[in-house]
């Protein structure tokens, strides 16, 4: 994706290798809108905490930093023994796993990773094998991305009107992203729409990560509270919903995604507005049985009771609601500070995901084409399913 940092441009990716120090690279997203950087993790422990930790998140960046976290902790092994090398890979695979439950796509490109290293021999070329099957997970992911965006463009006509949650963006992947993909599309071929984000509660991944994404690409759009949408489309301002995937299941058609798309298909439903669900074949499971089955990850309550953010100016009133407390000084002016938000002394749940069942969902745009959700297992071959 291209990025302006400094008033420069330049060329990155979401999700990189340095070889020379067996260094995963990650754009830290907890620092975005605000400030851009990007990190090293140097061993597959921190590669595994910096997904759990949403430094990467999105179902294609954690899946391209889980198969480079693999070929990270292979490639630190040290000797010839190919019995304690195999042990090793599997207590790296089982950390990256656990990392973040709810998402496929990193136990899918962590067992490309693994297929591809049982054809080496020896431990040297089982790590070689390694790093070379991740970073083809890594292109075949922005391709995968790149084909959405060509199979989804004919969706945003002229003058239409786009809602999104969350975010399935550049960010979200390798580059370029699910269901920014045809966003960025129609907008190099010079259409002219506009995107509402749902700002995305509790972690406003629509609010800072989508909306800077288009604000970078200078696609017209505007932040919502997730609570408007639907007085959007009642109002018949919302033309189409386009969403991206955690973890679709191939054989119900059954999506789960970031916590509040299922309330936004049940809308969009009622008001008679296409749903899209946009996703590389990264993301479907050709296992699971039923939507009740997808592990649902429970995030920190505090995350829903309070929120980070930035303080832009001195002058701006943070005040603490005991008395004698001031507002803060001008030092903190740039500092990311979490401010508390709900009321001491209480609870919260916070499941980060929910499930959309197909019949909401219009289609499911993919790198094969565009799908009716009850099409994908019997259009398992196209999609890279189970043959038998």
């Amino acid at each position: 994706m291209r990025v302006k940092v400094r008033n420069r441009w330049h060329q990155v990716r979401t999700v990189d290798f340095r070889e020379r120090d067996n260094a995963v690279l990650l754009i830290e997203q907890r620092l975005l809108p605000h400030r851009f950087a990007i990190v090293a993790t140097r061993d597959y422990r921190a590669t595994a905490a910096a997904i759990r930790d949403m430094v990467v998140r999105g179902a294609g960046a954690i899946g391209a930093a889980a198969a480079f976290g693999l070929a990270q902790g292979a490639r630190a092994f040290r000797g010839r023994d190919i019995e304690r090398f195999r042990a090793q890979v599997e207590t790296v695979y089982q950390t990256l796993k656990a990392a973040r439950p709810t998402a496929v796509d990193p136990v899918n490109a962590m067992d490309a990773v693994r297929r591809r290293m049982a054809a080496g021999g020896g431990v040297a070329e089982q790590q070689a094998l390694a790093l070379a099957a991740a970073r083809e997970f890594a292109a075949v992911d922005v391709a995968h991305c790149e084909a959405i965006g060509r199979h989804g463009v004919p969706l945003i006509r002229e003058g239409m009107r786009v809602l999104t949650h969350c975010n399935a963006g550049a960010l979200a992947f390798v580059d370029v992203g699910s269901a920014t993909a045809p966003l960025y599309a129609a907008h190099a071929q010079g259409r002219r729409f506009h995107v509402f984000c749902n700002e995305t509660r509790p972690r406003c991944q629509g609010a800072t990560l989508t909306a800077w994404e288009l604000a970078q690409a200078g696609i017209a759009h505007q932040v919502i509270a997730d609570n408007a949408a639907g007085h959007l489309m009642q109002r018949g301002e919302v033309d189409l919903v386009i969403v991206g995937s955690d973890r679709i299941l191939g054989r119900t058609g059954e999506v789960a995604n970031k916590i509040g798309t299922y309330t936004k298909a049940v809308l969009a439903r009622w008001h008679g507005i296409p749903f899209y669900v946009a996703a590389p074949l990264s993301t479907i499971d050709w296992t699971l049985r039923a939507g009740a089955d997808i592990p649902i990850e429970e995030r920190d309550a505090a995350e829903v009771l309070g929120a980070w953010g930035v303080v832009e100016s001195p002058k701006c009133e943070v005040r603490s609601a005991k008395p004698g407390v001031h507002d803060l000084p001008s030092s903190v002016k740039g500092r990311r500070v979490y401010v508390r938000v709900a009321n001491p002394g209480s609870g919260a749940r916070n499941p980060g995901f929910d499930v959309t069942p197909p019949e909401l969902i219009t289609g499911i745009i993919t790198p094969a084409g565009i799908f009716r959700p009850d099409e994908l297992w019997d259009r398992r071959a196209v999609l890279g399913g189970p043959v038998e």
